[in-house]
């Protein structure tokens, strides 16, 4: 066994600090790098010291609703800091783990002993400043800044002409595999989509800080009405991700020593155990199989043992689709009556985009402090099922030092089949992969999309028209699932492959 590590490079969370904005009139919304300040303040205050001047590692999550040149060095300024470590990273709803892994890393090699992880959106007003032709009072929007690279610049050209190339139209295709794959029909796995989310509702219910403040029935989530639109089957607004809020959110670590200096109570600390993480490949499309996700599995299967026997007291299983904590409850052995969640979602705390973990963060410290629990688990992931990252926290200091290796890469490829070809041009038979149906806000189909295996075994996608309400019937069967079947593949006029069943 190693020794312990000195007190100097062991991590602490210290403090957690978040800011939601409800402005009455639109030009009084705070811009993300108020936001941001604001939360970092919080998460000062929270902690009981005076440490945002003494910042060593600063980390921002990537901004989608303002664009700012070099945003790391503006908040910066705002502080009145000059962080040896200023980061500003690429898209991923994993990214904060990632982050607080880092920074907790960056502290244990000596590195530096504070440091900070914050993120914020104002998408609700920049959405709403749009619609009504206001200029927001705010930092002038960066058009010179390259827009980070999205959906679309990692998909195939037909994922694109056909509409899946969204993480709404796209995490369909991996909750129809992964539920016919667990032997449920489609009512089942609505069932169990339904009572998951309607858990994550009473969660925001309590939680202080959540955008959407009530609590759900399964069937008020699932039930397709006029405030509950259809998206992507089998999808509802109430079962996505809602990016339309205005939140920041901050947590702030130091080392053991440097806490203690500063007079932080210990009952204020929480510990770094560790963490993993791995990724599946950018291209949905270039993946051997929907059933599951490798590097998710790789990431948790670690991440239990990490845990090394101690059953998660607490957990957030990343929520942007039901699909994605079905399947890591599977892989954790969790049951379905396992609270999901100790922040709320980001269907009814909200999705503040990249940065909603940040929050996840804030609320286990809380979750961890009051005595609720004493191992935390934060899992959060990116991309389409792409990007994954766990994170322990514990309330026992460790008795080891913190490692510095983090990818179980090797792991998730261990696993991994060959991806079949993708093919464009395609006749005969197509037998089904995966399937959705995209929806117009009418609730009314605008067409289906199938993922298809062909004769020679090659993948592709085809279009079922809204007018083949057969075949579209067929797929969306709430007592059995289509996936397996067969069907004839055809080219339309616009050269887009169709299929209909039979």
């Amino acid at each position: 066994m190693k020794s312990p590590p000195s007190a100097d490079r062991i991590p602490v969370i210290v403090g957690a600090g978040e800011i939601t904005d409800r402005p009455n009139e639109i030009v009084d919304g705070l811009e993300p790098l108020a936001l941001l300040v604001e939360a970092l303040k919080r998460a000062q205050a929270d902690s009981g010291a005076k440490l945002l001047h003494e910042i060593g590692s600063l980390d921002v999550v990537n901004f989608l609703s303002w664009r700012y040149r070099e945003p790391e060095k503006l908040l910066s300024a705002r502080l009145g800091i000059q962080p040896r470590h200023a980061y500003y990273g690429p898209v991923g709803g994993e990214s904060p783990i990632r982050y607080l892994h880092e920074a907790a890393q960056r502290i244990a090699r000596g590195e530096c002993s504070i440091a900070a992880v914050c993120g914020a959106e104002a998408q609700s007003t920049a959405t709403r400043a749009e619609r009504a032709g206001i200029a927001l009072p705010w930092t002038p929007f960066a058009h010179d800044v390259e827009e980070p690279k999205r959906g679309a610049a990692y998909q195939k050209p037909l994922a694109v002409k056909l509409g899946v190339f969204r993480p709404v139209s796209v995490y369909p295709f991996y909750e129809a595999a992964t539920s016919a794959h667990w032997g449920q029909t489609p009512r089942e796995a609505m069932t169990e989509s339904g009572a998951l989310w309607s858990a994550y509702s009473r969660v925001a219910s309590n939680n202080p800080n959540s955008w959407l403040k009530r609590s759900f029935t399964p069937e008020e989530i699932t039930t397709p009405s006029a405030d509950n639109r259809l998206i992507a089957w089998p999808y509802t607004k109430l079962m996505v991700a809602n990016p339309t809020v205005n939140m920041g959110g901050a947590v702030l670590l130091t080392s053991l020593a440097k806490a203690r200096a500063a007079g932080i109570p210990e009952d204020k600390l929480v510990y770094f155990v560790g963490g993993a993480s791995a990724e599946e490949p950018r291209d949905y499309l270039e993946r051997d199989q929907f059933v599951q996700s490798h590097a998710q599995d790789a990431v948790l299967k670690a991440a239990l043992g990490l845990a090394d026997g101690r059953a998660f007291d607490a957990v957030e299983l990343y929520s942007c689709f039901p699909c994605v904590p079905k399947m890591a409850r599977r892989t954790l052995g969790l049951g379905s009556d396992v609270t999901p969640t100790v922040t709320g979602g980001l269907t009814f705390f909200g999705a503040p985009l990249n940065t909603y973990m940040t929050h996840a963060a804030c609320a286990m410290v809380r979750k961890l402090r009051a005595g609720d629990a004493s191992l935390g688990l934060l899992y959060g992931q990116g991309g389409f099922v792409t990007k994954h990252h766990a994170l322990l926290l514990s309330r026992q200091a460790p008795s080891e030092p913190l490692a510095q290796e983090t990818s179980v890469q090797r792991e998730a490829d261990r696993y991994r089949a060959p991806a079949p070809p993708f093919v464009t041009e395609a006749t005969g038979q197509g037998i089904i992969e995966s399937f959705t149906a995209l929806y117009g806000r009418n609730n009314e189909i605008e067409h289906g999309v199938v993922m298809l295996r062909t004769e020679d075994n090659a993948r592709t996608l085809a279009r079922v028209p809204a007018t083949d309400q057969q075949t579209l019937a067929y797929l969306l069967n709430m007592e059995r699932s289509p996936i397996g079947s067969s069907g004839a593949i055809s080219r339309a006029e616009d050269g887009i492959l169709e299929w209909r069943m039979g």
